[in-house]
């Protein structure tokens, strides 16, 4: 595959994933419904490998894609007349985007129509997570989320506090175990970021350079969340283990984390308040943990997966095509 691949501007983080494709990348910008019209340079650059289009001028000059990578159903009904192979991108639990969206449908009524739907269309579907891809029944594809450890400054942890990295944690309280981590970290300094307007103070990262420097200054990293509705760790999280912090949070059977290894998980939260405060005292076991999350990230996440494993579902998306063709030729 050397073709150009057209892609929808959602999850940033994850579309920048994309150049380890190394294929050139044309992303749609100018959506609705997003915090920013553009690229969110909050977030991450904008790949090298890649150009910001607009829907009007992709349907306008009518090119052919190796692939259009979407996020949603909307995605799909946009480029209905597009010519080329489809693949869609599953990053959020049925239930999590159901709560957060106070959705009326019944879940398991929407699961069949989208499966109704990718099956007329003959788009593949991957997940991120076995959770997720389990959420909408879809469990034959799953393609982990990837970091990499060079891509971040050699960690400090001059900074003697918490971080937690999230967007609009008060919409996702419940997924989020938001009263959880409260509770958890009452009396302990912890730093916010993201976009997050109902947080007073709270601000996202200028850009991924400066979302570096927060990383490296931390002291730990916090990630909560319910295991029905989200996995036990997020872009974030890995990034803050690429970054060398130890992560605490929730027990959870989707995290990453080993108990005392690299981290540490509890659902008592006089317990994780105690292990907060272990390490804003103890540098040098902030550092050890941080190494093992590094080493942990590094062997679960590897980019060389994450390639190996979207190639593969690409090439799926364009036979599932390709087969389409040949049956209404």
């Amino acid at each position: 595959m050397n073709g150009r691949l057209l892609v929808f501007n959602c999850h940033e983080a994850w579309i920048y994933q994309l150049r380890l494709l190394q294929q050139p990348l044309d992303i749609i910008v100018g959506l609705p419904g997003r915090h920013t019209r553009g690229w969110d340079e909050g977030m991450r650059p904008v790949p090298p490998n890649a150009r910001l289009v607009t829907l009007q001028d992709v349907l306008a000059n009518g090119e052919t894609y190796d692939c259009i990578i979407a996020h949603n159903l909307t995605d799909l009904l946009d480029i209905k007349n597009l010519p080329g192979s489809r693949l869609l991108m599953i990053h959020l639990t049925l239930e999590g985007m159901f709560l957060e969206q106070k959705a009326r449908t019944a879940p398991q009524e929407f699961r069949r129509a989208v499966a109704e739907f990718v099956g007329k269309t003959n788009t593949h579907v991957v997940a991120v997570s076995e959770l997720k891809g389990r959420s909408w029944g879809f469990t034959d594809d799953i393609v982990p989320l990837t970091t990499d450890p060079a891509d971040y400054f050699p960690w400090q942890g001059d900074v003697v506090r918490g971080l937690r990295v999230s967007n609009f944690i008060t919409r996702r309280a419940k997924t989020l175990l938001w009263d959880f981590h409260q509770q958890a970290f009452a009396g302990v300094p912890v730093t916010i970021v993201g976009h997050n307007p109902e947080l007073p103070g709270v601000h996202a990262s200028r850009d991924w350079g400066d979302l570096k420097e927060i990383f490296r200054h931390h002291r730990f990293f916090i990630h909560t969340a319910d295991p029905q509705m989200e996995d036990g760790y997020n872009t974030a999280t890995l990034e803050a283990m690429a970054a060398g912090l130890s992560i605490l949070g929730n027990v959870h059977p989707t995290s990453p984390i080993t108990h005392g290894v690299d981290g540490f998980l509890s659902d008592d939260p006089a317990e994780l308040n105690q292990y907060a405060h272990l390490l804003l005292k103890d540098h040098a076991l902030a550092a050890k943990m941080g190494r093992a999350a590094q080493e942990t990230v590094s062997s679960r996440f590897s980019g060389e997966k994450f390639r190996a494993g979207l190639s593969r579902s690409i090439s799926l998306a364009q036979s599932k095509a390709n087969a389409a063709v040949l049956v209404s030729a």
